[in-house]
């Protein structure tokens, strides 16, 4: 593992900050002051911030926050913008999320302590579950999309501005329903195993279908069920148990 990646793993900093030790000359290895931010460390090896022993992270800890409408995934916005820890206790400041939500989207969010699972759970193919509300009705064009998946050249249509993924892979939905269409809407629930950035919002657009309301509800087994928006709780311990089986069966280390 990579010197900077296994202090972001095992301490609150984050690997840019880690870079910047890096360079400082704070970082030392069983005794050698290091400086090369290619570095490999063993879990073996003593590593030191100045005279702090790092030691290795053991334990974690996850939270469901339920991201309200109108707040951004981010730990700092430039045009003073409303971000989740803002909301979030003081506490949490150094979680990381897993995945986004986009300004505009709501509902479940997972964060996390520990970066190396938060990155195993982005990059898993655990399921998502949204609730939708697009403006537009679905066509046996879309439902065939959502079926078969489909690739597309020009993605760019529900993108932020300033993307620079134009192309998409889009994969086939692993359910859908359909649960109203009335008044120019219409209103359904999808599962997806994957989170590329906007893909939702960005699915439908290619269709010139808006995403009018977009709320996330489940990530795996894990569920919103009554939490407020703006709420947050810790895992339970049915939760913690089924995301180590998810670690041990991935080899995940943390």
């Amino acid at each position: 593992m990579r010197i900077n990646k296994f202090i972001s793993h095992n301490t609150n900093y984050s690997r840019r900050e880690a870079d910047e030790l890096l360079k400082a000359g704070k970082v030392s290895i069983n005794g050698r002051v290091v400086s090369d931010l290619s570095t490999e460390v063993k879990d073996s090896d003593k590593v030191r911030i100045g005279s702090r022993l790092i030691k290795l992270k053991k334990e974690f800890s996850m939270i469901v926050y339920n991201k309200q409408k109108g707040e951004l995934v981010t730990k700092k916005d430039d045009r003073g913008r409303k971000t989740i820890y803002d909301t979030l206790p003081r506490g949490f400041s150094k979680f990381i999320s897993v995945g986004r939500l986009d300004y505009a989207s709501e509902g479940l969010l997972l964060l996390t302590d520990a970066p190396a699972i938060a990155q195993a759970l982005m990059d898993s193919d655990i399921e998502r579950e949204y609730y939708l509300k697009i403006k537009g009705e679905i066509t046996e064009q879309v439902i065939n999309a959502m079926r078969e998946g489909f690739f597309a050249k020009d993605a760019t249509k529900g993108a932020h501005a300033k993307t620079k993924q134009i192309s998409m892979e889009f994969k086939p939905f692993l359910a859908y329903k359909i649960i109203s269409q009335s008044g120019g809407y219409t209103r359904l629930k999808v599962i997806i195993n994957e989170g590329q950035n906007r893909e939702l919002r960005r699915f439908f657009g290619y269709f010139d279908l808006e995403v009018m309301d977009l709320k996330r509800v489940s990530f795996g087994r894990v569920s919103l069920d009554q939490l407020g928006s703006g709420k947050w709780r810790y895992f339970t311990n049915s939760e913690y148990d089924d995301l180590r089986d998810f670690l041990k069966q991935n080899g995940i280390r943390y």
